[in-house]
């Protein structure tokens, strides 16, 4: 999926600008970019570049000041939020965002409340899920008792809970170790090649860069070109703060 689809984008932002603190932090800046179905892109930059906030955006997790943003061939400017992040986006945030008072399994679980599948089905789907994160046998386990990689693996399974076609992830492999992270990379890859999942993932990780199809640079609110994996190899510590 190396090659960019003759089809309309699934994501497409046109001259985007998002600024906070009444004006003064321009966090994105006449931002437009295009991502087609089933693509692999991995967006990279320092920290505080607009990286999370591009992909808080796409999400409508905010609003642009000015700007349209288009997902799956829907102006966000008229979408019902929850009903679209629900239904069309899986999203991984860098500090998990998992319920402490829950067990692995619940948490995957929550996610297809609502969504018409019986409580069979959701057990089962969420038994796949860890499995295919490698926490099948953390599935009573909550998530404070868990390592670090394990519930940012958790938070992965999450964000695939109810087979969205697009996932945003913030930093999702910041945490794991390098076989984790493989088999992160494994199961996007799967994904994509079994039912054309399209990934928009921030990433300071060069070997994660270098899996993508396209690597976008990031600077102070403003994409400056095609990004390198060599790049986004900055350390962890180097790349914390709002991105």
């Amino acid at each position: 999926m190396s090659e960019r689809s003759a089809e309309a984008p699934i994501v497409q932002l046109n001259d985007v600008v998002k600024t906070y603190d009444d004006g003064r932090v321009r966090a994105l800046d006449s931002v437009s970019m295009s991502v087609a179905r089933g693509e692999f892109v991995a967006v990279t930059g320092p920290s505080g570049c607009g990286k999370s906030t591009l992909l808080h955006l796409i999400a409508a997790l905010d609003r642009p000041d000015s700007g349209v943003i288009r997902v799956n061939g829907r102006d966000l400017s008229t979408a019902g939020n929850d009903r679209f992040r629900r239904k069309e986006i899986g999203l991984v945030f860098q500090l998990h965002n998992l319920l402490t008072h829950l067990s692995a399994i619940e948490n995957i679980e929550i996610p297809m409340f609502g969504t018409g599948l019986t409580y069979g089905e959701q057990r089962q789907r969420a038994l796949e899920l860890l499995e295919a994160v490698g926490l099948a046998d953390k599935q009573k386990v909550q998530p404070p008792r868990l390592s670090g990689g394990e519930r940012q693996r958790l938070a992965i399974a999450r964000a695939l809970a109810n087979r969205p076609p697009i996932v945003l992830a913030d930093e999702p492999t910041g945490s794991l170790d390098s076989a984790s992270v493989d088999r992160i990379l494994g199961l996007f890859r799967d994904l994509r090649a079994e039912r054309g999942l399209t990934l928009v993932l921030v990433t300071h990780d060069a070997h994660v860069a270098a899996a993508a199809d396209h690597v976008v640079a990031m600077r102070d609110g403003r994409i400056i070109g095609p990004g390198s994996a060599e790049a986004s190899s900055a350390s962890p510590e180097q790349m914390r703060g709002r991105g």
